[in-house]
């Protein structure tokens, strides 16, 4: 019989019996997108380093154009260009203007920019601004974007796109992130063949181990697939012997309560404290095993993929992150579902929904279909969660989603 939890249950007792986090390693900038900070960023200097013109145009001191109009324009004189990645030629004097680009440091004296197209050139040394500036205006102050010692990205924080630019800009060439953890996944069953095969009656294409491979990396681990294991306890423990170098082991396949299922005697075999439940009151995904040898953590999924991709959402992403020690382990969102869904109570149901926008909200349109059809979760974008006890939802009302 299955020692079935809520899946808040099972969450918490996973992640309170984690009993290790990687180290860290230093990487290089091209290599830190996905990772997670080991340590806080704080800037090293100002950011930008100097004061800056936004627009292309005339750095002028701000004053020297109010109550300038079309009908009555300030006149200024030119007295030179800041050329690119340059210093001003001189500080800026009352009544001056100098030529200036979009990104150029503003010369002293200056504290705006009036755009090009509010301007006319008269001769080669003066210039008459039609428009009034304000101080400050069309330009990015020193230090605007970050000052010396700020915090710029905290411990924990999975390094994105726009975060390896902003390290760029404080001149980082690398940073010490958490080690990858290595994660061996193994699809058992006797009916599996790999996909290059053409499968003989009763037979399937192996998709979970290139599922799950690929959603371990996409959680910044390293995936170790170690292939299809027959149903059979010698095959199964061999296989389970090549991860001891691994830092968790994912087994699909084999979770279910049925005479061949191997996946919860083979974990036990492996040492204390062995298996730590086997179900949660889900669906899809019921039959899900979780289990430890030492510190070691072990799963076993349903080989239905659908199934095993939920469990590997709710359940191994949040600890393959924990490991890594980032700060956020599950990304929620709110949407309003499109249609009237039901539910049965006693367990949380996760409905695959494409996710649009609608009238500034977040929208969901469910994906109807068996569970077991992997169409569904390609078609979808999110899982929306129906909580356990609720009976159905109306059409309109918000659920949480995970995108997926």
């Amino acid at each position: 019989m299955l020692t079935v939890l809520t899946v808040i249950e099972a969450r918490e007792k996973i992640l309170s019996g984690l009993g290790f986090r990687l180290p860290a390693e230093r990487v290089l900038l091209a290599d830190a997108a996905g990772r997670v900070l080991a340590g806080e960023i704080t800037a090293p200097s100002d950011l930008p380093a100097f004061s800056r013109s936004t627009m292309d145009g005339y750095a002028v001191a701000a004053r020297d154009s109010f109550g300038a109009t079309e009908a009555m324009p300030a006149l200024l004189d030119v007295t030179g260009e800041v050329m690119m990645g340059t210093t001003a030629p001189a500080p800026l004097k009352s009544g001056e203007a100098m030529r200036i680009s979009t990104g150029g440091m503003l010369p002293a004296g200056a504290d705006a920019v009036v755009m090009v197209e509010h301007t006319e050139l008269l001769d080669e040394y003066t210039v008459s601004v039609h428009r009034a500036a304000a101080p400050g205006e069309n330009t990015i102050a020193r230090g605007e974007d970050l000052r010396q010692g700020v915090a710029a990205l905290p411990p924990g924080h999975i390094l994105r796109p726009q975060d390896i630019g902003l390290l760029a800009a404080l001149g980082c060439t690398g940073a010490e992130v958490a080690t990858r953890p290595r994660v061996a996944v193994l699809s058992t069953g006797d009916e599996l063949v790999s996909p290059e095969c053409e499968p003989a009656p009763g037979q399937v294409r192996d998709i979970n181990t290139y599922l799950l491979s690929a959603l371990v990396k996409q959680t910044g681990a390293v995936p170790v697939p170690l292939g299809i294991i027959p149903d059979s306890p010698q095959a199964l423990a061999a296989a389970l012997h090549k991860t001891k170098d691994c830092d968790c082991t994912i087994i699909s396949g084999g979770s279910s309560a049925g005479v061949r299922d191997l996946t919860a005697d083979a974990i036990n075999s492996l040492g204390k404290p062995g298996v730590l439940f086997h179900g949660v009151s889900m669906r899809p995904g019921k039959p899900l095993i979780y289990g430890l040898a030492g510190d070691k953590p072990y799963f076993g999924l349903s080989g239905n993929p659908t199934s095993a991709m939920v469990g590997f959402l709710l359940f191994v992403r949040p600890l393959l992150l924990a490991m890594q020690g980032a700060s956020e382990l599950q990304q929620l969102l709110w949407a309003r579902v499109d249609r009237s869904l039901s539910s049965a109570g006693g367990r949380e149901d996760y409905v695959r929904a494409i996710l649009y926008s609608k009238e500034r909200e977040l929208w969901a349109s469910p994906v109807l279909g068996q569970s077991n059809l992997i169409s569904t979760v390609v078609r979808g974008s999110a899982l929306l969660r129906i909580p356990q006890d609720c009976e159905g939802v109306e059409a309109g009302e918000k659920l949480e989603a995970i995108e997926i």
